[in-house]
């Protein structure tokens, strides 16, 4: 059974609807133990950073979700889901534009770093419209090789395509290195659906990125089954689709 956990602020139906679709046994639920005795958790995403995390504590939801992501249990935090898979977050904390406030919200802390505002101009000056919403590539990153400079690509045969920057070389057991089984049978280059002005931070963990303004993670993995992502695969068509039945089949194989 998949938990989708329902911390009062997100789109549940969508998702339980494109989860249940791609063959998941699907259960929204706010009970904590419930939660706890699941076999996979989804995270939906809509809302702010602060407020959604207060009330994944109040509800005891917040500890019960780490505990399951450090069992090795599949899960996938979606938009504000994977924010929340972080450190801190910028988004509704009182001091909202500094990111080095010691009053940013806490999140899961699953993954180190603050979720930060999405800038509003390029490094060449150039504007962009935030919130980023629409319809956006997802790229899978190079990854510098150990002990040298140069990029290599992820192994993968789905993709002839990488960025040039990447994420640091033979990074630590617990995260991930190579590409990602939620992105099986979807080439680099695909179209997502977004909706969000605010990013995370990058690292190791980024196994899909996407640009607008800047570079961003827009996909992120924590050991071999746990998952998150900028976009909405509930709205993006035929690749969200594909993405939902990969993690289900994720969670059917674990």
């Amino acid at each position: 059974m998949i938990a989708i956990v329902d911390y009062h602020k997100g789109n549940l139906k969508s998702v339980e609807r494109g989860l249940a679709a791609a063959g998941g046994d699907v259960l929204v639920t706010d009970d904590a133990a419930a939660i706890a005795h699941a076999d996979a958790v989804v995270l939906p995403g809509v809302g702010a950073f602060a407020d959604a995390a207060a009330t994944m504590q109040a509800l005891g939801q917040a500890g019960v979700v780490r505990e399951r992501i450090a069992a090795g249990v599949p899960f996938l935090g979606i938009c504000l889901g994977m924010h929340l898979m972080f450190e801190e977050g910028v988004e509704g904390a009182p001091q909202e534009d500094d990111e080095a406030s010691t009053h940013n919200a806490r999140g899961l802390a699953v993954l180190p770093g603050v979720v930060a505002k999405m800038p509003k101009v390029d490094q060449k000056g150039f504007s962009y419209k935030v919130p980023h919403v629409g319809w956006n590539t997802v790229q899978f990153p190079c990854r510098q090789p150990e002990g040298g400079t140069t990029p290599t690509k992820r192994v993968s045969q789905r993709s002839e395509d990488c960025l040039s920057d990447w994420a640091p070389s033979r990074p630590p057991a617990d995260q991930v290195d190579g590409s990602s089984p939620l992105f099986d049978g979807i080439p680099s280059g695909t179209y997502f659906y977004f909706t969000h002005g605010f990013v995370a931070p990058s690292g190791p963990f980024v196994v899909g990125e996407t640009t607008h303004s800047v570079t961003f993670p827009s996909a992120v993995q924590y050991g071999d089954v746990a998952f998150g992502v900028q976009f909405h695969p509930e709205k993006s068509s035929d690749a969200g689709a594909r993405l939902l039945r990969n993690f289900v089949s994720i969670v059917k194989g674990a």
